[in-house]
């Protein structure tokens, strides 16, 4: 918890209750439905909601913002990211159930009203939202092939509407398409622990 209010010191007493509250709250449903690997449960504030949380660092989504978490997981990023954005609406999809089931239950315990997270692929995804964001769930170019269609026209935000997706390593050739658009942002501009050395926010504004 002090990882967390260590980057983010403004949280209100219910979001710290909040995310006080996930490492129980995963550990008991990995035991259950294995979303994050055993080894790594430990490490879950510094590998995964502050990880999670880089997107915030990149952008503040304004009141009323409607963001997609595509292949969510059991929650990342779009848990840590609805706790710290209350007036936001988020939308959680993954196409396996049973880290659904997780990702609700989880949001449910901790009393999170601006969250709904559905058993759904990419591909059936109808609705229209601001942003798309995601941890590395498949390239880029074929990210974008899937999503493009959810992508609002309205702008309500400083950036312009896309897609955000925290990646690791080498992107030069998965980026190469979108070159002349696409924003590469370390981690390590936002935080300093040596295990987001190599990670990324990628911004790619989608019109």
């Amino acid at each position: 918890m002090d990882l967390i209010t260590k980057y983010f010191p403004k949280l209100s007493e219910t979001q710290q209750k909040q995310i006080d509250a996930l490492d129980a709250l995963y550990r008991d449903w990995n035991a259950k439905i294995n979303v994050i690997s055993r080894k790594d449960i430990d490490n879950l504030y510094l590998h995964h909601v502050l990880h999670s949380l880089a997107i915030a660092n990149a952008i503040h989504f304004k009141p009323g913002t409607r963001i997609l978490d595509f292949g969510c997981g059991g929650g990342f990023p779009g848990i840590p990211l609805a706790i710290l954005f209350p007036d936001c609406s988020f939308r959680l999809i993954d196409g396996t159930g049973k880290k659904i089931t997780v990702a609700t239950e989880v949001a449910k315990a901790i009393g999170l009203k601006n969250v709904e997270a559905i058993h759904r692929r990419g591909e059936e995804e109808k609705d229209k939202f601001d942003f798309v964001v995601s941890r590395a769930v498949m390239p880029l170019p074929d990210m974008v092939k899937i999503v493009r269609k959810n992508i609002s026209k309205e702008q309500h935000n400083a950036l312009p509407n896309g897609i955000i997706t925290l990646k690791g390593g080498n992107l030069d050739e998965e980026l190469k398409p979108f070159h002349k658009i696409v924003q590469v942002t370390p981690v390590s501009d936002f935080f300093t622990e040596e295990w987001f050395q190599e990670k990324n926010v990628v911004y790619l504004p989608v019109y």
